[in-house]
């Protein structure tokens, strides 16, 4: 039987690719392709239209930072918004602070979280379930421009690469709602 690799196409002139053991999901969603695989180096690795998102051996690098570091800047964050982070793993880490009281998280793509419960159960550990936890199913763009004032002390962002679906959060009208929903100290 011959290797089977996976590799990453963001790039033309950069990539990783991995040695795949097994296929676990491969799926079309409404916005993106679905891949999810256990790799020889890395764990169970999770592709959206052929871009690495997230592995299970390196995912708290990118987790830790993206939370905690904004969270541990702002004075007393209670509420907080999470646009995609659909593997749960920024949920988890936002609900790891004791002083959060709401965890909203908005992913467009609900194949993404279901796939990652499924077959990445272990990045997101029991945050799906945590009282605090609100997780919508739905565009973050739309939830943004609807919220209220003053909403959240801290929002996160966790999007694919300016490309696709991700492409329309890298836009001057988005953050701009994103700076009004944002209290005081946001």
């Amino acid at each position: 039987m011959a290797d089977q690799w996976i590799e990453e196409t963001l790039y033309d002139n950069w990539g990783q690719r991995f040695r795949v053991k097994q296929e676990l999901a491969r799926t079309r969603s409404p916005f993106q392709d679905i891949v999810v695989f256990e790799s020889e180096s890395h764990g169970r690795v999770l592709l959206l239209d052929g871009v690495v998102q997230i592995t299970e051996r390196d995912e708290f690098v990118y987790q830790e930072m993206l939370t905690h570091v904004p969270l541990f800047t702002h004075a007393a964050p209670r509420n907080v918004l999470i646009i995609g982070a659909g593997d749960g793993g920024v949920l988890r880490r936002v609900l790891e602070h004791p002083g959060v009281e709401k965890a909203v998280m908005v992913e467009i793509d609900g194949a993404v979280i279901e796939l990652s419960k499924k077959h990445l159960p272990g990045i997101a550990g029991d945050a799906w379930n945590n009282p605090r936890a609100e997780v919508i199913v739905g565009d973050g763009i739309d939830y943004v421009a609807r919220a209220a004032d003053a909403s959240f002390d801290a929002i996160i962002v966790d999007s694919t690469d300016p490309i696709g679906v991700g492409e329309v959060l890298f836009t001057d009208s988005f953050y701009e709602h994103c700076a009004r929903v944002l209290t005081a100290e946001g």
